[in-house]
């Protein structure tokens, strides 16, 4: 965690510099770790803008800030001038020693960081329409948002996740009469089908059984049953991708159930938003004027016949969130939904909550690659590749990791033939292998008896050894730049960076030696590799084997 602790450090002995030359402006700087060919853990470049600032030389301004730093920071060794005033920073070797002893001795508590006022997050993601079966697109808005969970989860906050059930609406309408014109054609009856009815084979599936429960039609709430059984589906889905929700949360509990005075969560939202002028009667319709709060036009919430639109059940929704006591929410939409976040926030911030506290992530779909082609995503019949279907040819972990390679905001191209190789081109089993590898190691010390359990880490002076002590370090750095973006895949790329490094250390510096204090030494970092890597898989809800099986 020492980058983190480090700019900490830094930020302090800057803004009293700063103060002392009586600059009030905000000066940006950063801390960064330089290129693999210069010799230092770190760069800050904090005396440019100042020097800009001040119009003084950037070189003087740097040789001032490294007396201070050398002077505050004893865990730094050397702070040098590079170039037109870097300041180019290497750390002692015993802060990286007690970094690999720290891993050592807290294992999965590793990185974790209690907050004594811990906020309570709520992370919605999924939330698909339950009128067919999850497909890859719903598969990486799951794997961003578990690990997402897990990220938080493992910084010590309060985490809940959640899905909302659309029960509500057209949609399911239309899925029951779908069903009931299915159920009818199996029975031998005259069936019409809705405009732009469901037509996949899942429809087919659940009538068949409708039909086999021997009931009358009369006896069967097609709507109810699709969802009871598409729902079941979803679940049963996404307990196999390793993703489990706190809640399901009902829309038909916000625009169906009434209370006594025979309303319903969404009237009572809709009516106080009138009440308090954030919402106004035009054409005979209910509007939100959004356009108060930074939205391009105000949107309708009732339609002139009487009925609700998406946006005021999810505002009824976001409501009952707050309500419900979460500080920081955080909702995972399609790249598709860009329009809705301007409303949303609208809406939250007209109900008098802090906009500040919902964070939206739009995430980009999912195109997959076959044999070097593209594969068709859907068929005229209404199939489409899903989540299952892809988990069952190359995965859970593979799937997850792919699914988590880049941020949301870009799209992912999935290459199927990739994902299933046994080789380094394939990037879980590349991390996954190096975990492997060293259990391997480890499993093998084993029948050395001059081995020591309390290793000696000052013996670790190797370049490639202090490399990968600084990778495992930079673990804590991660979560915390994680939970700031929203988003896992540095993760991902951190375990290939780290993986890459550990076989430059393999290929240098062999670890069972004649040398019982050495081997020792590397044996400990070897253990603190396993329990990043190990660490690291899980925040991604990725299988850590201790060896590898070959299919």
């Amino acid at each position: 965690m020492f980058k983190h602790l480090l700019s900490q450090k830094l930020k302090e002995i800057i803004d009293k510099f700063l103060a002392d030359k009586n600059i009030n402006e905000k000066i940006l700087w950063s801390l960064d770790v330089p290129p693999k060919n210069f010799q230092a853990d770190f760069a800050l470049n904090a005396a440019m803008p100042i020097a800009k600032k001040i119009k003084a030389n950037p070189n003087l301004i740097a040789q001032e800030l490294i007396g201070i730093i050398l002077q505050e920071i004893p865990q730094i060794k050397t702070a040098s001038i590079a170039g037109a005033g870097f300041i180019n920073i290497i750390i002692k070797d015993e802060v990286l020693y007690n970094e690999v002893a720290d891993i050592l001795r807290l294992k999965k508590d590793y990185g974790k960081v209690y907050a004594k006022d811990t906020e309570r997050v709520l992370i919605e993601f999924v939330s698909a329409n339950p009128t067919g079966p999850l497909h890859i697109g719903h598969g990486r808005g799951a794997a961003i948002g578990d690990s997402l969970a897990r990220i938080f989860e493992h910084l010590g906050l309060k985490v809940s996740r959640e899905y909302y059930l659309n029960d509500a609406g057209n949609q399911m309408l239309i899925l029951g009469e779908s069903l009931k014109a299915r159920y009818l054609e199996l029975k031998g009856s005259k069936a019409e089908f809705p405009a732009n009815h469901y037509q996949g084979s899942y429809i087919i599936d659940i009538a068949k059984k409708l039909v086999d429960t021997q009931k009358s039609i009369d006896e069967i709430d097609f709507t109810a049953e699709g969802v009871k059984d598409i729902l079941k589906t979803i679940e049963d889905d996404l307990a196999d991708f390793g993703v489990k929700f706190d809640t399901w949360f009902s829309e038909s509990d916000l625009a169906i159930t009434k209370d006594k005075n025979g309303d319903t969560e969404v009237d009572k939202v809709c009516k106080y938003l009138k009440d308090e002028g954030s919402a106004y009667i035009k054409d005979s319709a209910l509007w939100l004027a959004s356009t108060k709060y930074k939205d391009d036009k105000d949107r309708v919430l009732k339609r002139s016949d009487g009925r609700y639109t998406y946006l005021a059940s999810d505002i009824a929704y976001h409501k009952n969130k707050y309500e419900r006591g979460f500080d920081k929410l955080i909702n995972l939409l399609g790249a598709d939904h860009h329009g809705y976040v301007a409303r949303l926030k609208a809406a939250v911030h007209l109900l008098g909550f802090n906009e500040i506290s919902l964070n939206v992530i739009l995430y980009q779909l999912v195109s997959l690659i076959r044999a070097g082609q593209p594969v068709a995503m859907s068929t005229r019949s209404g199939e489409f590749i899903t989540l299952k279907e892809v988990v069952e040819d190359v995965g859970k972990d593979a799937c997850r990791f792919f699914f988590l390679l880049r941020s949301p905001d870009s799209q992912l191209e999935f290459d199927l033939d990739i994902a299933k190789k046994q080789s380094s081109i394939n990037p879980v089993f590349y991390v996954q292998y190096v975990n492997a590898r060293c259990h391997s190691i480890i499993r093998e010390s084993l029948k050395r008896k001059d081995l020591t359990l309390t290793p000696d880490l000052s013996l670790l002076k190797q370049k490639e050894e202090r490399d990968l002590i600084k990778k495992l370090a930079q673990f804590c750095d991660i979560l915390l730049i994680c939970q700031k973006t929203l988003s896992p895949h540095h993760f991902t790329t951190y375990l290939i960076e780290l993986a890459d490094l550990f076989h430059k250390f393999y290929e240098s510096c062999r670890v069972l030696t004649s040398d019982s204090s050495l081997s020792s030494a590397r044996l400990g970092l070897i253990k603190a590799v396993t329990v990043i890597i190990e660490n690291g898989l899980d925040l991604l809800g990725v299988s850590a084997p201790k060896a590898m099986q070959s299919k």
